[in-house]
């Protein structure tokens, strides 16, 4: 079974981490933009070497998940990375509001339903964590699901990181890498990043005053990440706290976590047996043949 390499950003799998000591920007001496955006090329082709031979050996999985307060970047970042991957092998959800039929089932079942097959790289923007964030900051929203308890008893968050917990591990055992992403943007930076929002036109349509009334919850989305973070970073499905506050060193960092994983899983290209081979001399005897 998989189990994550250290990395400054990874998250303690003993439940110490705490948000308000984790870094928004990137250490001193970053290189600057262009080099990052070389650097950002140079991952890319290492997770484009590896998925080809992800998707041939046919054994593994692989799941990304993000998760972030509102401007932090998921979309840029899950582009940015996923630049010149083969599409056959890779495959993104968003997971907004639940619909009626989500609601329907255990808060589990939607994205479940998405997840990778064996040989292909999912990503998940947003996940099945947003039912203890969203909803633990905002309580009122149980009692839209339609749970077969009462939806005041207090134990109802642990119930559902345990529930986490215990699906990540499944995963792993079963073959399925489990990669999560935080990434973590200052509240200075998402309140300048949200007024370019409003004064560049061009940007303009990916502003939401929904975004700016969430931003009045900061202090509770950050008490719900630490929370969610600490319980839930396994060495099978680890946590990394990225620094968002620098795009381009975030997206770089992200394509490196990336790549270095799937290069540490001794994937290889299906070899074939002698019967196989031999197929493949009289093949090639056939099309010398021809005329």
């Amino acid at each position: 079974m998989f189990e994550a390499a250290a990395h400054p950003y990874l998250v303690p799998f003993d439940g110490s981490f705490r948000l308000e000591g984790a870094p928004t920007a990137p250490p001193d001496g970053t290189p600057g933009k262009k080099v990052l955006k070389k650097e950002l090329k140079k991952h890319v082709a290492r997770l484009r070497e590896m998925q080809d031979v992800l998707y041939a050996a046919d054994r593994k999985s692989v799941l990304l998940v993000f998760q972030a307060m509102d401007a932090a970047g998921k979309d840029g970042t899950i582009r940015a990375v996923m630049t010149g991957i083969n599409p056959a092998g890779c495959h993104v959800v968003s997971f907004k509001q639940p619909s009626k039929e989500e609601l329907d089932h255990d808060f589990l079942w939607r994205t479940n339903r998405q997840l990778p097959e064996r040989g292909r790289i999912g990503i998940f923007n947003r996940s099945y964590y947003e039912e203890v964030l969203v909803v633990r900051v905002h309580p009122a929203i149980l009692e839209h699901q339609r749970l077969p308890w009462r939806t005041e008893q207090p134990d109802v968050w642990e119930h559902r990181l345990t529930s986490i917990l215990q699906l990540e591990e499944h995963l792993a055992r079963n073959g399925t890498v489990v990669l999560k992403f935080f990434l973590n943007i200052s509240k200075d930076e998402q309140k300048r990043r949200f007024l370019d929002r409003i004064d560049e036109r061009s940007k303009n349509w990916k502003f939401s005053a929904g975004d700016v009334r969430e931003r009045g919850h900061w202090d509770a989305y950050m008490a719900a990440y630490q929370s969610a973070l600490s319980a839930t970073s396994r060495p099978w499905a680890p946590w990394f706290a990225i620094p968002a506050d620098d795009k381009p060193f975030m997206r770089a960092t992200v394509a490196d976590i990336v790549a270095t994983t799937m290069e540490s899983l001794d994937l290889r290209y299906p070899e074939l047996d002698g019967s196989e081979r031999a197929r493949l001399d009289e093949m090639r005897a056939l099309l010398m043949s021809e005329p």
